[in-house]
C-alpha cells in the first residue's frame, strides 16, 4: 500500500530565510567581533556592585596628582637665584658738589682783574716850601690804612747835595717800581725854616740833636714809626743802598 510522500515546504518560502541567514554571516565576517569602545567602561562582573568604580576612580585620580605635585620643579619666584642674593645693593649716587672755580679765574674760566691797587704817586725831584706837610702826612696815613702800604716820610731842603743824591735813585725805574707799589711817599721841606714842618721832624725823629739829612722815617698805616734813620744812619745813597731800604720797611 502505498504512502502518501509528504512534500519539502514549497521552494518560494525557504529561499528567503536562506538569504537572510547568508547575509548575516557575510557581515560578521566582514566586521569582526565588535568590541567595546576605548575608554568605555568594561562591563561589571557578576555580583560586583557598579557603585564601586567612582571609588577606584577617586583613588586612581589622587595617586597620579601626587606624583607631578612631589616632582613639580621649584617656582622661579619663590627662590631667587645664587647670583641675585649675593648681588649686593647699590649704594645712592652721592650727591655732587659744584666744583668751585680755580682761584685767579670766573666760572666761565676767564681770568678774574687784578685786584692789586694802582702805584701810588710818587712826587718828583725837590720839596715843595708851600705844601702843607700835615696834610699831606694825614692823607697818606689814610691811602695806608685802604691799601696796607707804608708812609715814607722824606725830610730834606732843595740846597742839600745828599737830597739831590737821593732823588735821583727814587726817579730810576727798580727803585720807583719799588716805591709805587709798596709805599706813599711824603717830602717836607725842612730848609726853608718852617715851624710847622720842623715841629713834624720832631714828631717823628723825637731824638733831637742834629739832623743829617735826608732823613727818611718810615711809618706803618696805623702811624706808628718803624724807622728813623736820624737814629740808624742813611743808607748808602745808591740804588742799592736805597733799594735795600725800602725793601726792609715796605707792609
Amino acid at each position: 500500500m502505498l504512502r502518501p510522500v509528504r512534500c519539502a515546504a514549497p521552494l518560494k518560502m525557504r529561499l528567503p530565510l536562506v538569504a537572510a541567514a547568508l547575509v548575516a554571516a557575510g557581515l560578521t565576517t566582514a566586521c569582526g567581533p565588535s568590541s567595546p569602545p576605548a575608554g568605555s567602561a568594561a562591563p561589571a562582573p557578576a555580583g560586583q556592585s557598579a557603585r564601586s568604580l567612582p571609588s577606584e576612580t577617586a583613588s586612581a585620580t589622587a595617586s597620579a596628582g601626587a606624583s607631578p605635585t612631589a616632582s613639580a620643579p621649584p617656582s622661579p619666584t619663590a627662590f631667587p637665584s645664587a647670583s641675585a642674593a649675593t648681588r649686593p645693593a647699590s649704594s645712592p649716587t652721592p650727591s655732587r658738589t659744584p666744583s668751585r672755580a680755580p682761584s685767579g679765574s670766573t666760572a666761565g674760566g676767564k681770568p678774574e682783574a687784578s685786584t692789586a691797587p694802582a702805584p701810588a704817586r710818587i712826587p718828583g725831584p725837590g720839596y715843595d716850601a708851600s705844601a702843607d706837610a700835615r696834610q699831606q702826612i694825614e692823607a697818606a696815613l689814610r691811602a695806608a690804612k685802604a691799601d696796607g702800604r707804608t708812609v715814607l716820610l722824606d725830610f730834606g731842603a732843595n740846597w742839600c747835595g745828599n737830597c739831590k743824591a737821593a732823588d735821583k735813585v727814587f726817579a730810576q725805574p727798580a727803585t720807583a717800581s719799588i716805591l709805587g707799589a709798596d709805599y706813599h711817599l711824603v717830602k717836607i721841606d725842612i730848609g726853608g725854616g718852617s715851624p710847622a714842618n720842623s715841629a713834624l721832624l720832631r714828631t717823628y725823629s723825637p731824638s733831637g740833636g742834629t739832623y743829617t739829612m735826608p732823613v727818611l722815617v718810615a711809618v706803618s698805616s696805623s702811624g706808628k714809626v718803624l724807622t728813623d734813620t736820624h737814629v740808624t744812619g742813611n743808607p748808602s745813597l745808591t740804588s742799592d743802598g736805597i733799594n735795600s731800604f725800602l725793601r726792609t720797611w715796605a707792609s
